[in-house]
Order: C-alpha cells, then structure tokens, then sequence
C-alpha cells in the first residue's frame, strides 16, 4: 500500500530540478542505498512542521540519517548552492539579470525555543532570543543571511553581514533600508568600507497606523515567508 503524501512532499518536478544539484555519492565504498529524495522531503517536513529530528516519522528515513545529510550539505555549501541557481533561475524566468544591482536589507528578532548558542535581549522589540539580518533582491530573493544575538544592534548586524558577504555582493549598487540604519555617518562608513550605497526609504509621518513602503516591502514579505515554516518561527538550537 502507498503511503500518502505529505503536503511538503517534493512533487516530481521539484525532484528533477533539485536531484541534480545534490553532491554525488563519495567514490568508494558501498554503493549509496539512501533515498535522497526521502532525505530531502524529510528535512522539508522539520522545516514546516518544526518538529524535533527524533520526531520524523517513521515511513521518512531515519532521523539519525536525514539529520547526517543536512549537517553534511551544510558543512560543504550545498544549501547556498542550492539558493543560487534557483534564485538566479527565477531571475531570469522574470527577465532580469543573473546578478542583482539593488537589495533590501532588515533585521527581525525572534524568540528562541530552548538553550541557542548566542542569545540576548532587544530592548526596542522587547524580545530576547536571537535576530536574523538578511539582504534580498529586488523581487524578496535571499541573497544571504546571519543570525546572531538580539542585543546586537541593526547596524551591528549590518556590519556583521557585509564583512561575510561584501566582497561577493560588490555587484550591488543601492541597498534600501529603514531608518534604522539611517545614521549618516554609519551610512558613509558602509560605503567606504563595504562599497554599498545605503538609502533609507522613511514612512511619512502623516501616514497613521501600517502602510506598505516603496522598496522595501518585498523583505518584510521575505520575513513573512519565513514565518510559514514553524522551524523559523523561533530560532533555537538544532535539537535532535
């Protein structure tokens, strides 16, 4: 009897885009058995369920080796490959350039489940856990990510993400950002240290209650998609 599917099943399309952009099996040794697409569907399962790894299900593989799997892609870069050929293949299906000239750029804080590596408290939001800064494109695309300490302020977060991602973003030429990031002498600092030219897109102060910006909606929808998966709902340590 065939199991049903689970709603963050791969449909067979999905397979065929992905299957090839997955690291071949190491030569050597017994011949690979595992079912790589049951390794990925189990990793989407914890990803929108956020249940615990021990917590698969049981007709997915076992926990032990969908958890082996993602720590490996993850040590050896897959998951950002994986995030650029398919962000520069929705690019160019939209008609635009492989590589973006404009970004967006925002931090959230999020409440962490559990003991995290680095935690602390936002006094703005009032949230202590941990805060996510993240650059997108132009269409909501993530473009990269850190994640660190919700006492670290927006800006520090900004500098932590342009000393990792600078040198391979240079092609950017405007980043829009909230007022946050406003200061500016902290905006001629980025320039010169990082090359990114900030401008900051404010809301009008005759505008009452929430009004969708110029710009710089598409990274609060990106935040928004994040908050579809319950893995990413609280950002908490890899629990197993």
């Amino acid at each position: 009897m065939t199991q049903p599917a689970y709603d963050t099943d791969l449909t067979d399309d999905q397979w065929r885009q992905l299957e090839p952009l997955l690291p071949e099996a190491k030569p050597g040794g017994r011949p690979r058995t595992t079912n790589l697409r049951e390794v990925v569907n189990g990793i989407f399962y914890l990803l929108r369920t956020g249940c615990a790894w021990r917590l698969l299900p049981h007709d997915l593989p076992k926990w032990q080796t969908v958890y082996s799997y993602f720590q490996a892609w993850e040590a050896d870069g897959t998951w950002e490959r994986l995030n650029r050929v398919l962000r520069e293949q929705v690019r160019r299906q939209a008609g635009r350039k492989r590589l973006p000239s404009a970004a967006c750029i925002d931090s959230q804080s999020v409440k962490t489940a559990g003991a995290a590596q680095e935690t602390g408290f936002d006094g703005g939001k009032k949230v202590k856990g941990r805060k996510r800064t993240i650059l997108v494109d132009t269409m909501g695309l993530l473009l990269c990510v850190v994640v660190h300490s919700a006492r670290r302020s927006d800006q520090a977060g900004l500098k932590l993400l342009g000393s990792w991602f600078a040198a391979p973003w240079g092609c950017l030429q405007l980043i829009w950002t909230d007022s946050t990031f406003g200061d500016q002498a902290f905006i001629a600092w980025v320039k010169q240290t990082f090359g990114w030219t900030l401008e900051v897109v404010k809301r009008a102060d005759n505008q009452p209650g929430f009004k969708v910006l110029p710009k710089r909606w598409v990274v609060e929808r990106t935040f928004a998609w994040f908050g579809r998966y319950r893995r990413l709902s609280t950002v908490a340590q890899q629990n197993q």
